[in-house]
């Protein structure tokens, strides 16, 4: 709904857009998102909320769209046709105001619903207030259901979101990285449209299992970086390529995630994680740093 603020309007009957293909007007309520959730089948439901920017500076807003978004809520689940076989989750707003989230998880919290979302960040506030509002939220929410924050792709800040108390995320960032030519690798972002790589036929990443990094003998396509600098310019399959490998690295990196906690040494998966995309601990992001050791991880410690 962010995207389309400038063509919307917010009331408490729900969001009026124009069509930004020919300017006609559409009403999505509350209720409608449900039945379009519904009729789609979709395993994990949305509530319909009043999202705004974390950055817009009115508070009064801010305030009013966390309350509406707690009133959507009830709205949404008086209109879920199918609890027992899709799983609603509700979005806790509030922009950067602590106070407004502590708010509205309690509010939400009592709704029950299978799993609950923190919503309205990655929109271009500080690193360090993103991760005060997904500890605080986190700390308030109930353990044992998933915790999602939505919009968040870049692994440092998937990794540090896990520490905090995070369990699930989305965002396109993968792959409208891919569509500019960029390769996701546990050693930073290459842009492979770069002259430097025409002639460099080694994989993508060395080591990556993904079906381009794979060699034919693994059964996979042996995609070489000077491949994707000859057609990620010029053609859509260079993206396409990039696409299968980004996305296979971060489901990569969320397993090792996950086999990390189970095997209670995350600190130290966390340790590696950076030392590999941050050859020199000086340039370690200090946000990191400082999110990590609120939870007991330091990162410069030898």
């Amino acid at each position: 709904m962010v995207s389309l603020l400038k063509l919307a309007k917010v009331t408490e009957e729900g969001v009026r857009f124009l069509s930004p293909h020919d300017g006609s007007p559409m009403l999505l309520t509350p209720e409608h998102s449900i039945s379009l959730q519904n009729s789609i089948g979709s395993d994990i439901m949305m509530q319909l909320d009043d999202v705004i920017a974390t950055t817009s500076p009115d508070l009064a807003r801010m305030e009013e769209a966390m309350h509406r978004s707690v009133r959507w809520l009830d709205r949404c689940m008086a209109a879920h046709k199918y609890p027992e076989r899709q799983n609603l989750f509700c979005i806790i707003q509030g922009g950067l105001d602590l106070e407004l989230r502590r708010q509205c998880c309690a509010e939400m919290v009592k709704r029950d619903t299978p799993g609950i979302a923190i919503g309205g960040l990655s929109g271009g506030e500080a690193k360090s207030s993103y991760c005060q509002v997904v500890s605080t939220c986190t700390d308030l929410l109930p353990e044992k259901k998933p915790r999602y924050v939505m919009g968040v792709g870049y692994p440092e800040d998937l990794v540090v979101s896990v520490a905090l108390g995070a369990d699930m995320f989305d965002c396109v960032w993968p792959t409208r990285t891919a569509r500019f030519g960029n390769a996701v690798t546990s050693r930073g972002t290459l842009n492979l449209r770069h002259a430097s790589y025409a002639q460099d036929f080694g994989p993508i990443e060395q080591g990556c299992k993904c079906t381009c990094c794979r060699s034919k003998e693994e059964g996979g396509l042996e995609i070489s970086r000077a491949y994707i600098y000859h057609t990620a310019a010029k053609e859509t399959v260079g993206a396409h390529l990039l696409t299968m490998h980004n996305v296979h690295y971060l489901l990569s990196l969320m397993r090792s995630a996950r086999q990390a906690i189970i095997e209670d040494r995350y600190a130290a998966f966390l340790k590696n994680f950076f030392s590999l995309l941050y050859s020199d601990p000086t340039k370690y992001p200090e946000w990191a740093v400082t999110a990590l050791r609120g939870v007991g991880v330091d990162l410069l410690e030898r």
